[in-house]
């Protein structure tokens, strides 16, 4: 995991720019329809994109008004003002991502379907064996964030106020761990129990919102969460943030120490994905980075991003997304047997 940490901090601060040059291709301005972004008009500059197609469906497998969903709907809109390419999301639940990926994996490959996850559907749901398909069976465009404001949360209640208090604690009773059985935070506990030497005991309590309410009814101990969904709950006293997860501190959470910082040799930072099926042309999925780039250099996509979820801006191109993926893949196919 150390390697990989690096790899990320290394990539992030080195993406190289692409540049497209071909004809413009006029696509509808104005409103889209339910359930898609909304945009006002083209900015200039959107004639060094060359788009096929006019409108995009942004398949999100995850319930509107997470992190997932706030992050493809926030890159929709700058998207669409950039290039005059109308973007609908359609948010597609079920089977821990599947359906939304395997619907993507299963289009045509003419750049009409995209899909906006994390390395929980692309990664994650290969490992647990809940798919079997992965990231290299699409054609992966982006990176175009990279979640850094996830943090490990105990009650206030516990007296716990860092890993090392957490870690000593669970040598006289298992720390129950709040997860989505066979997801992302579920190879996240796994990993932070075996480099933190704490005992977990890890349940399915659901997303976000059924951890909160478990954490805060007393049902778990211990969950990860975006520092946003529990920020109120953090200024009121009523949770304590034990460490951020993210390898270098995110200083948009303010004074909270990394779990490295502490000591302890785990970081896991959450890249989120866009990706077509695989066969869609090659000039395209580069006009797609290079537009998505281009939205990560707006002050106001920025300001968003900040004011949602704490998150600062983070690219990684094709080629780069596609080498860090699959490292992360190897990386995590060693915790196959557990997530099962």
């Amino acid at each position: 995991m150390k390697k990989t940490a690096a790899w990320i901090m290394t990539m992030v601060m080195a993406v190289g720019l692409f540049t497209a040059c071909a004809p413009k291709t006029e696509a509808p301005s104005g409103s889209t329809e339910t359930g898609s972004t909304e945009t006002g008009s083209t900015e200039e500059g959107a004639g060094e994109y060359a788009w096929p197609v006019k409108t995009i469906e942004l398949i999100v497998p995850a319930s509107a008004g997470g992190d997932t969903d706030f992050n493809a709907r926030t890159m929709a809109k700058y998207f669409e003002e950039l290039t005059g390419v109308t973007v609908v999301v359609t948010n597609m639940t079920g089977g821990g991502g599947t359906i939304a990926s395997s619907h993507v994996k299963e289009s045509d490959p003419d750049g009409s379907v995209m899909f906006f996850g994390h390395t929980g559907q692309l990664i994650v749901n290969e490992v647990a064996g809940l798919a079997d398909y992965g990231v290299e069976d699409f054609e992966i465009a982006a990176i175009p964030g990279i979640d850094k404001s996830t943090v490990f949360v105990v009650s206030a209640s516990s007296g716990i106020t860092n890993v090392a208090e957490l870690a000593e604690a669970s040598k006289e009773k298992p720390i129950i761990y709040g997860s989505e059985l066979g997801g992302y935070t579920h190879l996240q506990g796994l990993i932070f129990g075996e480099l933190t030497g704490t005992n977990l005991n890890t349940v399915d309590v659901g997303a976000a919102a059924e951890k909160i309410t478990n954490l805060l009814g007393g049902r778990i101990d211990l969950m990860s969460i975006a520092y946003g969904a529990v920020q109120d709950y953090i200024t009121t006293g009523e949770m304590v943030v034990i460490g951020q997860v993210s390898a270098e501190r995110n200083p948009l959470l303010g004074d909270i120490p990394t779990i490295k910082e502490q000591g302890f040799d785990f970081a896991m930072d959450k890249p989120y994905i866009a990706a077509y099926p695989k066969g869609t042309d090659a000039e395209l999925i580069a006009n797609v980075s290079a537009a998505m780039e281009e939205v990560g250099k707006n002050p106001a996509y920025a300001k968003e991003l900040e004011e949602g979820y704490k998150q600062p801006v983070s690219f990684l191109n094709s080629a780069d997304a596609t080498a860090l993926l699959l490292e992360l893949r190897e990386d995590y196919m060693q915790y196959a047997d557990k997530l099962k």
